[in-house]
């Protein structure tokens, strides 16, 4: 809306202006304007000069040399490629997209990741790379929203409770496939039921009307993972978990020593790990791919994966499933992104890194559906059944069907090593960036622990490990159930929801878009700030308000929750979104001054107090100090 100023106003460091407004009707009347220049290090202002690394210059600059960085731009990239590609881009997008229309629910997907996921994505890693903070102290931008912070930090520590978990039993059964005979394949352990079936037996005549092969639980797989992994048998209920089985603990406690020692040194010891564990789940798809495509029955399997049904997008079932799947998989909220855009410096183009990994991670998606379906396709084929009655999403699918297809094979024992390293490298990478937002976001906040961080990482996974224990008990599955769908539902997308408001809103997109100017040389174009300010914030909302209308009382299988559960889950959700509004208060009250003073102090940048306390707060110039301006209707909408 303003004019550059002269060169030459610019070259006296001429520090205040009237500036005219040329392309708006303006009352004439003066509204002294603060123009801030950067450089050699420090900032001219009218009325100080700030050295760089005052507390009063909000953001870092690419002199700020105190911070640790990436050792190289892959490093960074590759760990947020590692965080976002997880278990759920293998498990749950290759079934979803099968349910939905198959080709044809790229359409909603596609939708929801241009309005919602990449500009979401790109608002994390901006928003973090400017200000060098990790998800809490970065809300020194709006004091206000800091609980914010607190509360996606919180709800990584509960995802780490049960995904590590997850990543334990693929450890399980990665040991248990260095044998001659893989274990799952036939009956006679002594974990199997007298109702243990052969499957070469097993056909739609066994299994009963309405029953599908997925759900068939007297298979010699699906034996191993309830009974020989789990011990569910063994467990009658939510309320009856028993003690932890010593195999799990053994396994997990490998994966929580992997994390440690990933992450004690922090992004420099991290960066090293991704390479290996971001790039093998790329190399061992494409083995699956190309073994896949070759088995009997992979055509129809890929046919069915990619088959378009338009009329199933009339279905409102299929966008709440393209939205919540756009969300979770790009990985926005849990303050992942935020930690590792901090350590980037401070001129990187994270523009082009919110773009190229979410793009990537979404083809993965899509990619890795072919090398899950030419296998289910194969499984239709063995058991002379409809693909539809193999297809199936989440541990059913990783843990059940596809071992029982791998261990068909020739080689076997080959196959599912690699297929098991796979989903270790998948799950060790998203759960390492758990891990380091809450040691960036705690860290970054409490300067004690950052100076211990070899020390507050160890509590950290210590701690994670002993919140995990539940979960690997005889009825360990139900706790996991349990967290997987209240701790990081709602409470997630609440989270995000208010981070959006707390940037479009409050802190503001004009001045979140200066920010990025400051950092890359040019501004957001109009779509990313239409989508800050409007779209991706109404998206959120829509979003938030299905998952809680939607809600169904917890079951695993046939198992239903007791009622009592069902409040203990909700008690969960509600610890880390009621961290919003509390601290919400706490800060209110806590400032002094009148009330008008309280709460320009709140959601006034920290380094912009001083002007709170001589009565100039930007939020409130035009309505409270500054003339009415009479602009033209697009500068009215835009300011």
């Amino acid at each position: 809306l303003f004019r550059r100023m002269n060169k030459q106003v610019l070259s006296d460091h001429k520090l205040s202006a009237v500036a005219p407004f040329q392309e708006c009707n303006v009352e004439k009347k003066d509204v002294e304007l603060i123009l801030v220049k950067e450089q050699n290090g420090v900032q001219y202002t009218s009325t100080t000069i700030l050295p760089v690394s005052s507390p009063q210059y909000q953001g870092a600059t690419p002199g700020d040399t105190e911070r640790e960085t990436w050792g190289k731009k892959m490093d960074f990239l590759l760990s947020v490629i590692g965080f976002a590609v997880d278990l759920a881009n293998v498990w749950r997008f290759p079934y979803l997209c099968y349910k939905n229309g198959g080709g044809a629910f790229l359409i909603p997907y596609t939708f929801f990741l241009l309005i919602a996921g990449i500009p979401l994505f790109y608002m994390e890693l901006a928003l973090g790379q400017c200000n060098r903070e990790g998800a809490a102290t970065v809300w020194k931008i709006c004091p206000i929203f800091k609980g914010v912070g607190y509360a996606v930090i919180l709800i990584a520590l509960y995802v780490g409770f049960y995904y590590n978990v997850i990543i334990a039993w693929s450890l399980y059964y990665l040991f248990s496939a260095f044998t001659s005979e893989l274990p799952w394949t036939s009956c006679g352990n002594p974990w199997n039921s007298p109702n243990c079936t052969d499957p070469s037996s097993v056909n739609m005549s066994v299994l009963g009307n309405g029953t599908k092969y997925s759900k068939y639980k007297n298979t010699p797989a699906a034996e191993f993972y309830e009974r020989g992994v789990l011990h569910l048998h063994e467990s009658q209920g939510f309320h009856d978990l028993g003690s932890p089985r010593w195999q799990l603990i053994l396994c997990l406690s490998v994966v929580v020593i992997i994390l440690f020692f990933s992450l004690w040194k922090g992004v420099k010891t991290s960066g090293k790990v991704v390479w290996i564990t971001a790039t093998m789940p790329y190399v061992v798809l494409l083995v699956l791919f190309i073994r896949g495509i070759t088995l009997p029955g992979a055509k129809e399997g890929i046919k069915a994966y990619l088959h378009i049904d338009l009329k199933q997008l009339k279905e409102p079932v299929v966008w709440i499933d393209a939205a919540t799947q756009i969300f979770y998989s790009l990985g926005a909220g849990f303050g992942v992104l935020i930690a590792f855009a901090s350590y980037n410096k401070f001129g990187n183009n994270c523009y082009r890194d919110a773009l190229l990994t979410s793009v990537f991670n979404c083809v993965t998606s899509f990619f890795s559906g072919f090398a899950i379906f030419s296998v289910l396709g194969y499984m239709a084929y063995k058991h002379k059944v409809k693909i539809e009655d193999v297809a199936t999403d989440g541990a059913g699918l990783v843990f059940i069907i596809y071992p029982e297809a791998i261990s068909t094979l020739p080689g076997s024992t080959f196959w599912a090593i690699v297929f098991f390293i796979m989903l270790l490298t998948l799950g060790i990478d998203s759960s390492m960036g758990g891990m380091e937002a809450v040691i960036t976001g705690l860290a970054d906040d409490f300067k004690l622990l950052k100076r211990h961080r070899k020390l507050f990482t160890f509590v950290t996974a210590f701690g994670i490990f002993l919140f995990s224990l539940p979960c690997i008990t005889n009825g360990g599955i139900y706790v996991l159930t349990l967290l997987d769908t209240c701790a990081a539902g709602t409470a997630i997308l609440f989270g995000v929801l208010v981070e959006a408001i707390g940037v479009s809103w409050f802190y503001g997109v004009d001045r979140f878009s200066e920010d990025i100017e400051r950092m890359m040389g040019f501004k957001p174009g109009l779509y990313w700030r239409l989508c800050w300010k409007f779209i991706s914030p109404a998206f959120l909302l829509v979003v938030v308000i299905v998952s809680i209308v939607k809600f169904k009382p917890l079951a695993y299988e046939d198992y239903i929750f007791p009622k009592w559960a069902n409040l203990v889950g909700w008690g969960i959700a509600l610890s880390s979104m009621m961290l919003v509004p509390i601290y919400a208060i706490y800060k209110f009250m806590s400032m002094r001054g009148s009330y008008k003073e309280r709460l320009a102090y709140c959601i006034t940048p920290e380094s912009e107090h001083h002007l709170v306390a001589q009565g100039n707060v930007r939020q409130y110039k035009v309505s409270l100090t500054q003339p009415r301006i009479k602009a033209c209707r697009p500068c009215r909408f835009f300011c």
